[in-house]
Parts: C-alpha cells; structure tokens; sequence
C-alpha cells in the first residue's frame, strides 16, 4: 500500500526547509566567502562625537609589513555621498535639509565611529595594526548627543547648514477640525513619554567583499543586506557612478535583520571602490564594538500626546507633538520611519474622529537612526496603547470598556482614518476576546491576590494594535517622498521534469521564505516541496526586486509568484488542451493534475512540463516551447495585521526585578500560509518588544559618546527572561492582493511592549504610578516603590 503524501500547501506547518542547512553549519554567510587574492580592510573610526579633521598621518602606517593602500576622504572626491531614500517636505512645502553623508569622513566627523580612513592589507590582522597607527589631528568641537539638547537655542551644529539641527519639520491632518475638538471636549488627558533607542544587534555582523574584474570592468558586492537591488541601485547610481549592468550585488545567508540590514552603509561603497582602485577583492567584517557604533540604531523619539474625550469615554480627538532623532546623517529609510510609518498609524484601531501630528526630526551627534523591527508602527503604538490606558485610569473606566466603546466596528470596513489610511479589513473586538479568554483575564484577580500573598506585585496590560505594512503601492508613496517603486517580482521556471526554481526579489534573513514561498508553488501547481527551490538575493539572477522589509515578503512577493503562476497555468492549459484533444476553456487544473471537465481524461504535471520542454506534440503555432514566466506586482494598498497582546508580570518589591510570566498574542495576520513559521515570527518579535519595554536601551553622554557600546552594558533578553508566549491568529482576508495575506514579521514587537508597560504600571498601581518609562530596570521600579514606601510613611 502506497503511503499517503502529507499535505504540504497552504495551511500546513511544514518544517522550515533550510534549518538543515543552518543546524549543520553548512549556511554560507558573507564572512565565509574568500575571494581569491583577497586582501582585507580595517576601517580607522573616530572616537569624538564631533571634531575637525586638521590633518591625518599615514606615513608610518603605510611602510607597516602588508600594508596595500591607504585611503581617506581626499582620495575620493569624484564619489556621491550616501544617499537617503525618501524624502520629506516640511509643513510650508520645503524639502527637508538633507546634508551630504561622505563615504570617508571629509573635513569633520560627526559622529563616534563615522569612518575616517581606510587600510587595505594582505591579513586582517595586519590591516587593524596599521590602522591604529595612523595619526589623526582632530580639534575635538561640542557635540550634542540627546534632543532636547540639539534643539535647544545656541546648541551646536551638527551639520553648519542645517538651522537649529532640523531635518523636517512635518505635520499631517487638519489643525483647524483638531483644535475644534479639544476647545468643546469635556475631558482632555495629556501625557508625555520616550520611546527608547535601540542598537539591532542582529546575529551575524555586517560584513562586505568588493571584487573588481579587470578584464570586463565589472564590479561584485557581496554583502549582508536585506535588499540587494536597492544596494546596487542606490550604491551604483549615486555614489560610485557605475552603470548598474557592471554592478552585481549578492546577499548570500545572512543572520538576521531585523531592518538593520535593509539601508546602503558606506563600507559596502568603501571596499567596492577600493578593490577597483588595488584590483584585488577587498573583505570587511564587523566586531561587535564596530556593531554597537556604526549599524543603524532604532527609536529613539520624545512625544507630547493629548487625547480629548467625551462623557462617556468616547475619543474626540488626538493631537501628537514628536521629536525624533535621525542621528548625524539620512540613512536610507530613516525619514520615512517618523512620518508616513509612524504618525499615519496614531489613529490605532480607534475611531478617533480627529488626529493631527507634529513631528520634527533632528539631527545628533550620534549613530544614524533608522528602521527597527516594526518601524515607526511600535512608536505610534506605545504612545496610543499607553495614552489608552492612562485616560482609562483618569475616567475610572475600565481598561477593556474604554477599548471596546472605540473599536472600530468589524462590519465599518474598509474604514478610512482621518490620517491617509483606509484599513481594508479587520475585527478586533474578536482579537481582544480570544485574548482575553487565552490570558485568564477574568481569574487575574485571583492570581493577584495569591501573588500578594507571597509578598510580590502582579499586573496585567493590555495592547490592542494595528499596522500597516506589505508596502506598499510605487505612486502613493512616489508622492509621499519615496524614491524607489515598492513593488516586487517573481520569475517562475518550471524544468522538463515538471521541478520548479523561483526567483523573487525578497530576501530571506532567517523567516523561513525557502518553505514558505515553497509552498505558495506546492499548493498551486501540485509539485512536491522538495521539488522547489527559492532563489534570491542576487542581482545577476533575479530580474529586479525591492528586498525584504515591511513584512511585504508574502504580500508582495508573493503575490508577484501568483501572478506569474497564473501565467503558467494558463500556458499549460493551453498544452494539455492540445494533447487531449479538447478546447482550453473545458481543461480543469486542480494541484498537478489537468483534466478534461466532465471526462476521465487527464494529464500530469510532469507530463505538460516535459511537453513544453520536448515538443513533438507541440502547438507550436500558438506558442512557444518553454514554461517560464515573470510577474510583476505593484501592490494597491498596505496591508493592516492587527491584534491584541496581553502580559502578566510579578515584580518583587525587594529587588524591583520584572517578571513577565505570561504572555498572550492573538493577531490577525490574514491568511497563514505555515503555522508553525508565523508562530515562531510571533515569539520572536515577542522577545524583541520585552527586550525594549524591561532591558534595552541606548544611552550616549552628554559628549555623544555611547555608554551601552558592548553586552558588559547592553542587556539583551535571554531565555530566562522570557515567559511561554502564547500564539493563536484570527483570520480577516487582505481584500487587495491575491493570497489574503497581511503579514506576521513585526506584529510581536510591534504589540508587546505597551502591552509589557502596561502590566507594569498596573502592578505598580498602588504607588501611584501613571508612567515608567521603557527600560523598566529593577533600579527604575524599586526606587518607584520606596518613593511610594517613603510617600505612605510620610
């Protein structure tokens, strides 16, 4: 008896076909790859915040055994600077200051760890010792490293053309019908808060390779990127001036993201131009301290919120005022992040009638600050989910009612906001109750109470969310700034044998595309998953694609491969027609197999594949032997994954030690392709969101030097510091593009800390404590209960 195949298409929790090749070691990362006659490159990065370059001494550094070349910022004036992908224009129409960002730092440095010099050298070794020997006269200036400081009256400049450090200066809805509001609103609650800079700390360290063909005058990049299309475009185009036919970008494995690896990084155009100029392969890799400096960091915005209500808890309106750091130069996404990714999501799920918000990106001496799992839509909401809770609390409503009576309803869909967006679908009343049973919300006070009885302090936070992702349609944000189109392609080349290679323009770093996007091929055109192969990440076999971002992998990516399916089936329709005998229309296709509707007649897979590859039996007339077809998809609209995440914690009063005990996430991610797969995005995002809301944070001096530069001072979550996380979804269809999926990569940390926070300030609750600022460290929340000891005793 023949064993039955398992399903292995849309739906199942197939197991992630590449983990083999990771749990054996055989992954193949940047910093694996040797070229031949490779040479290495150490990068000399200044240690001030902000300095003159008076001059830089390599005489010695360059007679050092090994030494190739050396180069700085003089020997590159023919280079564009780093360009920024996005641009914004200020409240009057302006375009944002946007100052030129210098591959190598040319007259002064901006920032700990702006790249000042480079030595190529036969041995990595070699390379570092020469570099510490160049001599640097710096005229060390003041440096403004936090944003109060850097908007202040008098403070220094960071860049001398840009008045007051203001990138931008953006605002979005009207101010007219929001000021309205507020005027005759019976309760107004105010509230301030930080949401805190965060350093990725992705797995796998930057690295990249430069190569240079002499013979083809052909440039190779091998890098640790999540879009190497976007590399290549922008690196080629506008800093190197290469044509992009004599550019190749490849990102081979590569260990996590979490959108740090999204943006073009000056070492990438570093060792690609030098390896032209000493015509030997140039190899770069990060240390962690160099991680800790130079990868873009996350956050890091100061917001003033106020939420006008009516009698009954029902929202008016909402007026935001943000500051948000940008850092000492425009990475690649970074003024997309605190505009269209954050201000446009304040309205939540709420039907809040009105929003306006004000945000005024600056710029610091510090590291760049750019995307971060989630991006601008774990900003806007923390500041909306913690703002609910706190006019919960004032009103003497109950933090579940006061969410319940501003739900936007299931059946108001699609809904428009009030800031740009129309959600398309959703229904997160029901999120909120599956939650709410998954949580043991109506037993809390019972376990409360126990808690009590063993001398700790229990909490439980609520955070019901929206966001927008899947991104998103070229002209809609062609004209909100972006410079790229954001669609995606997807080539489908089917072999003789009936196999399947995919090319698609996203990137996988650690999501799990080789199976998922498997499977989109498995359930369509019935080929077993070990028959298809996922291939991405390099520009000489993939027509063109956007990269990985956004959780736009499925619903643009995907959705690209659909349309190219389509095209297949329809071809092999046509072929099946032609060996039956029958007409197109009467061919049915159902996962392999091709029959003649109302008929036992009936072809495989394999055998149209072989056909179109063998034609002997061939309408040819009509089309052309082969089974290959790309796609392009431009999306309609973003996508809205939405929520409800509820934590636990018990803090003992002694120490001030947070402990997340349980945690709930029931999201609505649109279709699920593989269960097991969105369950782990879930838990992992999860961690990212309780890392921030209890461990993390970035903190520079007032010098702009950074504090938290290594894990001595950094604290990442481990395992001990997590609780089981309980995943379920429920499903609302994306009603825009072909698979009805929303996207799963950012909804754990996009959820989870205001939900953390909230717990916290509950269990904190009889100190009278209406906020904590994120990290909640043990020394924050003992020093908040023995104020409140030393309150009560007074």
């Amino acid at each position: 008896m023949n064993a039955v195949t398992p399903f292995e298409g849309i739906g199942a929790s197939v197991k992630r076909k590449e983990d083999l090749r990771f749990l054996s070691g055989r992954g193949q990362y940047t910093d694996d790859i040797n070229r031949p006659n490779q040479t290495y490159a150490y990068i000399l990065r200044s240690p001030h915040a902000h300095a003159k370059i008076n001059g830089i001494d390599f005489a010695a550094a360059k007679a050092m055994p090994g030494v190739v070349a050396i180069f700085t910022g003089a020997d590159m004036p023919d280079l564009g600077g780093i360009p920024c992908g996005w641009q914004i224009h200020n409240k009057d129409g302006s375009p944002m200051a946007e100052p030129m960002h210098p591959v190598l730092a040319v007259g002064k440095v901006r920032f700990v760890g702006d790249a000042v010099a480079l030595v190529v050298a036969e041995t990595k070794t070699q390379a570092k010792d020469a570099g510490e020997a160049i001599n640097v006269d710096y005229d060390v200036l003041p440096a403004v490293a936090g944003l109060d400081a850097a908007i202040a009256p008098g403070a220094p400049a960071v860049h001398d053309e840009v008045a007051g450090n203001v990138c931008y200066d953006w605002h979005i809805g009207d101010p007219a019908v929001n000021a309205a509001a507020f005027a005759t609103a019976p309760k107004v609650v105010e509230f301030e808060l930080v949401n805190n800079r965060l350093v990725p700390n992705a797995m796998e360290p930057r690295a990249a390779i430069g190569d240079f063909d002499r013979t083809t005058d052909e440039y190779t990049l091998f890098t640790t990127s999540q879009n190497p299309h976007v590399i290549r475009l922008l690196m080629g185009a506008f800093v190197l001036h290469l044509p992009e036919h004599k550019l190749r970008v490849v990102a081979p494995d590569v260990g996590g993201g979490f959108g740090s690896k999204i943006f073009h990084y000056a070492e990438e155009a570093i060792v690609t131009w030098a390896a032209g100029k000493v015509c030997r392969p140039v190899k770069w890799t990060a240390d962690r301290t160099e991680s800790f400096l130079t990868d873009a960091h996350g956050r890091d915005h100061i917001s003033k919120a106020r939420l006008a209500l009516d009698e009954n808890g029902r929202f008016l309106a909402l007026h935001v005022q943000t500051l948000a750091n940008m850092g000492a130069y425009l990475s690649t996404f970074a003024t997309s992040v605190p505009t269209y990714l954050y201000a446009t999501l304040l309205a939540g799920v709420y039907t809040t009638p009105t929003v306006y918000a004000e945000v005024k990106a600056v710029f610091t001496n510090t590291v760049p600050v750019d995307a971060y799992r989630g991006a601008g839509r774990p900003e806007a909401t923390f500041l909306v989910e913690r703002l609910v809770d706190v006019a919960a609390r004032e009103l003497g409503i109950d933090k579940v009612e006061i969410r319940r009576r501003n739900f936007i309803p299931a059946d108001a869909f699609p809904y428009q906001t009030p800031i740009a967006l129309q959600y398309d679908s959703g229904d997160y009343q029901t999120t909120l109750d599956q939650a709410l049973i998954g949580a043991g919300y109506a037993e809390f006070e019972t376990r409360r109470a126990e808690a009590k009885a063993r001398g700790k302090l229990r909490g439980i936070g609520i955070s019901t969310y929206v966001e927008a992702c899947g991104i998103a349609p070229s002209a809609v944000v062609g004209s909100l700034g972006a410079r790229a189109g954001l669609y995606e392609v997807g080539t489908i080349r089917v072999h003789p044998t009936g196999s399947v290679t995919v090319l698609t323009g996203t990137h996988s770093h650690g999501q799990g595309h080789e199976t998922t996007l498997a499977q989109l091929v498995t359930d369509r055109l019935g080929v077993p998953l070990a028959q298809v192969d996922i291939v991405h990440g390099d520009t000489a076999k993939i027509p063109f694609g956007m990269g990985t971002y956004g959780s736009r992998s499925l619903a643009v990516g995907g959705s690209a491969m659909v349309k190219a399916m389509d095209k297949i089936v329809l071809k092999a329709r046509k072929i099946a027609a032609h060996l039956m005998e029958a007409s197109v229309e009467d061919v049915e296709f159902d996962r392999g197999t091709f029959r003649v509707a109302g008929t036992d007649k009936t072809k495989s897979w394999g055998e149209i594949a072989l056909t179109a590859y063998v034609p002997h039996n061939y309408p040819i007339e009509e089309l052309e032997p082969g089974l290959d077809e790309t796609a392009f998809y431009d999306p309609k609209n973003f996508t809205y994954p939405g929520g409800c995440h509820i934590c636990e914690v018990e803090i003992e009063p002694e120490t001030g030690q947070v402990s997340v005990v349980n945690f709930t996430a029931v999201d609505d991610v649109g279709r699920v392709i593989n269960p097991m797969i969105v369950e782990g995005q879930v838990q992992g995002g999860v961690a990212q969101g309780i890392g921030q809301a209890l461990l993390e944070t970035a903190v520079y001096d007032d010098s702009g030097q950074l504090l938290s530069a290594s894990f001595m001072d950094y604290q990442m979550p481990r395992a001990d510091d997590l609780p089981p996380v309980s995943v379920a979804t429920h499903v609302t269809l994306c009603t825009h593009n072909p698979l009805g999926v929303k996207g799963c990569g950012e909804v754990g940390a996009i959820g989870s800390p205001p939900a953390v926070i909230n717990a916290v300030v509950d269990a904190l609750k009889d100190y009278g404590v209406r906020h904590i600022e994120m990290p909640a460290t043990p020394a924050k929340v003992w020093n908040i209960i023995n104020a409140g000891h030393k309150l009560a005793a007074e």
